[in-house]
């Protein structure tokens, strides 16, 4: 058998390719960089160590230059700090310096080796002459024979021994300075060579990389990836029942042998779908012959032929028979949503008839905007008809006005704002004050729902805030049912607490009585009254109650609002709270401002 260049060659060579680009990239970086770091350790650790330390020592020459001249020229004892720098110069400092400087000379060409070395001989002798100047002038009195000031002056003059040796010294020095940076310059600029180098390596090596990696990319998709595709595609169509529509080109790899595979299942496939579309056609005499004995596809359409044919009998005996009971079904269920449709339609009439009668009982705008200037109300039900009414009336100079929640809402919730409105208008015809009439609405309320029950023990009731208003002499009563009353005055708020007894409790124990609340008001003043609907309201970003802090709030923020906008700002914030959830309870708030 011949060379086959299989899948795993193709792709063992398209990656070896890859891998020596890689290997040569890795190897040259790594001699690159290990050379570099040898070069920056020697910049680091000699060649700028001893340009520091050789400028140490020449600024070291120029200091005992400085200090010997001091020495002639200043009369001094030898106690003098001049004399005593210029003994610890040569005894501590120079020492110091000269072990740094031999230590870093190691590594110094021979030729700056035997300059250094010259340097310290003619550092010997300097510090030789300058013991001389000290000899002749060791003390103050010293300074008084003319013999000894005389020589040492010529020692340090212009030509003299201590002026020529130094000079000679720091030109040396100079001179080792300049081969020291010029040696730093060198090995930087060799270094910054390297670097250049790597760069252009890196960069032909990466053209190589890209170049080669696209030629290896080319080469496997033409060779395996499309292929590969192409078988792909052939297998999902037959997932979806499609069969490609001309035979594959085989070829001599693993996806030849891929392909002539493919090539017989397509074939047997179509075999088998052939036999099968007869079969659903009804041709149970089609005949078919297995792929072999052990096609069990193709043995198991034989039995399904057999057993279809048969059924076929059974079931169009059936749908005779259940179609006749279908038809019947049908004419049972159309009588029947005729019959829930026109008692739906019923009972929305009633209810929305209901809400005609309910919305007749509250007081017409007209006469809030009469006897209750400067003020809204905001009256939000939850259904069609509301459990919630706000009641409005005037007596003997009065406004009274009052904002009911009954138990419940929706139908039962009306029925009982019905008795509660009939209720309010016969307790004012008798009582002048709030917690009178409450006195009166709740015994009232109590024999009307307990009249026909054992006990009085049934909780349908009444929650409400009632106020009387005198508009000439801003007195404001007040009495109330679990809902206080607000009071904002100098952008605070102050709240008026209910009695914790519903209306309708009459009969629950000893007989309780509500308190009357008794408030002077001034301009500028705002009173509300409300339902617990507002408060009690799920919404916002994580779905919880509004609560009555931040009701309290909003109010709060409507100070110097007129009314109208307050009613517009309310209305637009417990429906923007409230988002896409279902409304929980029938909402009424009553603003009022003393104007």
């Amino acid at each position: 058998m011949g060379f086959r260049f299989t899948i795993g060659k193709k792709i063992g060579t398209g990656f070896g390719v890859l891998i020596l680009f890689v290997v040569i990239v890795f190897y040259t970086t790594y001699e690159t960089l290990n050379s570099s770091i040898k070069i920056n350790d020697n910049i680091t650790n000699v060649n700028n160590p001893s340009v520091t330390s050789l400028e140490d020592l020449r600024l070291l020459v120029v200091r005992s230059k400085m200090l010997i001249f001091n020495w002639i020229y200043n009369q001094s004892e030898s106690e003098h700090p001049d004399k005593q720098n210029l003994i610890r110069l040569k005894e501590r400092d120079y020492p110091f310096i000269k072990k740094k400087i031999v230590t870093l000379s190691t590594n110094w060409t021979k030729k700056d080796q035997l300059k250094i070395t010259k340097v310290f001989q003619n550092l010997d002798e300097l510090f030789e002459l300058h013991e001389e100047v000290k000899a002749l002038l060791p003390n103050w009195d010293s300074y008084e024979d003319p013999e000894s000031k005389f020589l040492a002056n010529f020692m340090v003059g212009d030509g003299g021994d201590i002026y020529t040796k130094t000079n000679e010294i720091l030109f040396q020095l100079n001179d080792l300075i300049d081969n020291q940076k010029f040696e730093s310059t060198s090995v930087t600029e060799s270094m910054q060579t390297s670097f250049s180098f790597l760069k252009q390596l890196f960069k032909i090596l990466g053209i190589a990389l890209v170049i080669g990696g696209v030629l290896i990319a080319i080469f496997t998709t033409r060779t395996i990836v499309k292929p590969v595709d192409k078988l792909k595609l052939i297998l999902l169509d037959l997932s979806k029942g499609i069969f490609p529509k001309s035979r594959l080109r085989e070829r001599s790899d693993e996806i030849g042998e891929m392909t002539n595979a493919l090539n017989r299942l397509v074939l047997g496939l179509k075999s088998t779908k052939d036999f099968a579309n007869a079969i659903g056609s009804g041709q149970f005499t089609t005949k078919y012959e297995p792929l072999s004995n052990e096609d069990e596809l193709g043995h198991a359409l034989l039995i399904m032929r057999d057993d279809l044919a048969e059924n076929e009998r059974v079931l169009e005996q059936k749908v005779v028979e259940r179609t006749a009971e279908v038809v019947k079904q049908k004419e049972e269920i159309e009588k029947q949503n005729e019959k829930i449709s026109e008692l739906y339609t019923e009972v929305t009439d009633s209810i929305r008839y209901a809400k005609r009668l309910q919305e007749a009982i509250l007081p017409p705008n007209d006469l809030v905007n009469r006897i209750l200037p400067n003020a809204f109300v905001l009256y939000k039900p939850k259904d069609i008809v509301s459990g919630d009414f706000y009641w409005i009336d005037e007596k003997n100079g009065k406004t009274y006005f009052s904002a009911v929640d009954c138990t419940g809402h929706g139908v039962p919730g009306a029925f009982m704002s019905i008795v509660g409105y009939n209720a309010l208008n016969n307790a004012l015809s008798k009582c002048d004050s709030p917690a009178e009439i409450l006195d009166s609405l709740n015994k009232e309320i109590s024999q009307t729902l307990h009249r026909n029950t054992a006990s009085g023990t049934t909780k349908d009731g009444m929650d409400l805030s009632l106020c009387s208003y005198n508009p000439k002499t801003l007195e404001l009563q007040y009495a109330g049912a679990f809902n206080p009353l607000y009071i904002i005055r100098n952008n605070e708020l102050e709240q008026i607490k209910a009695d914790k007894f519903p209306i309708g409790s009459y009969f629950d124990g000893e007989p309780q009585h509500y308190t009357n609340h008794v408030i002077q008001l001034q301009k500028g003043d705002y009173v509300y009254i409300f339902s617990d609907g507002y408060a009690d309201q799920f919404g916002g970003p994580r779905g919880k109650k509004l609560m009555y802090k931040q009701f309290r709030d909003y109010l709060l923020e409507l100070v110097g609002k007129k009314m109208d906008t307050q009613h517009h700002f309310l209305n637009n914030n417990i429906e923007h709270w409230k988002g896409s959830l279902e409304q929980v309870d029938d909402i009424l708030v009553i603003g009022l401002h003393i104007a």
